[in-house]
């Protein structure tokens, strides 16, 4: 259900919040940067702090009211607010850290406006709430229009596993069918949803727990619906605050071959 606040105006702050997060991404690009321990094998670096600055002062600035949720930063204001933002300053840390440039940065307004920026493309894809369109660099926007014809698709590999072992990435990738009928790609990043939503992509499957409320996947997931990607959990209902894993495909028949291996494999 989308927001009722939700509006071009909103998408407007998504954007600019997430160029700010971009600049400051693709400015800080191959420095010595300081890292900060998470735990588990996660960390951050000084990159994705600033970005985050950098994208709070633009949503300070135009929605001073409104709470946000950040990957680096926590919770600012009301958790239960009617207007949070959701944002990853720095999606694919680990291929930042060490010089790949496959990352993007990640706003989103709960249920309302998002925007998936690509630092070193320059393109930003975002959605109103209602129709998705890419920008690029002194260009106008252009329609999303997903297809499957790449035959790619994206799986996450990384850990951890909440669906193993009935759902293991890896076995998808060695299933025959997938083998006959897709070519596997591993980018590590969300910035591979809104290449499914944009036609670079035939689809992306990832295992997780409560995907749409997430700050790594909110924009990606709000920017793939509004294309008209199918997008559901992994038992093949619309993907919500609860529930497993997360298949986006560019149509119905991409995404139902792809939830086909997948049962096969769990049986």
């Amino acid at each position: 259900m989308v927001n009722s606040c939700a509006s071009s105006d909103d998408a407007t702050v998504a954007i600019a919040a997430a160029r700010a997060g971009a600049d400051v991404v693709r400015a800080m690009y191959g420095q010595r940067l300081s890292r900060i321990d998470k735990g588990a094998g996660d960390f951050a670096t000084t990159a994705d702090v600033e970005a985050e600055k950098a994208i709070l002062g633009v949503i300070r600035a135009a929605r001073p009211d409104d709470a946000v949720l950040g990957e680096e930063g926590g919770q600012q204001g009301a958790a239960d607010a009617v207007r949070q933002w959701l944002v990853d300053p720095l999606c694919g840390t680990l291929n930042y850290a060490v010089g790949n440039m496959l990352v993007a940065v990640n706003v989103a307004l709960r249920d309302g406006a998002a925007a998936v920026a690509d630092p070193f493309s320059g393109e930003v894809f975002f959605t109103d709430g209602k129709t998705a369109r890419v920008r690029y660099d002194g260009t106008d926007d252009a329609l999303l229009t997903p297809t499957p014809a790449t035959r790619l698709v994206d799986v996450n590999l990384d850990p951890p596993f909440p669906s193993a072992p009935e759902f293991r990435a890896v076995d998808l990738l060695a299933h025959p069918e997938f083998i006959a009928r897709f070519r596997p790609r591993v980018v590590s990043t969300t910035l591979a949803l809104a290449w499914v939503a944009a036609g670079k992509r035939a689809a992306y499957v990832t295992d997780g727990d409560a995907l749409s409320g997430s700050v790594h996947f909110a924009a990606g997931i709000a920017v793939c619906r509004a294309a008209g990607c199918l997008v559901t959990g992994f038992d093949g209902t619309p993907i919500g605050e609860a529930g497993r894993g997360l298949v986006a495909a560019a149509d119905d028949e991409t995404h139902g071959l792809l939830m086909s291996m997948m049962r096969g494999m769990r049986s």
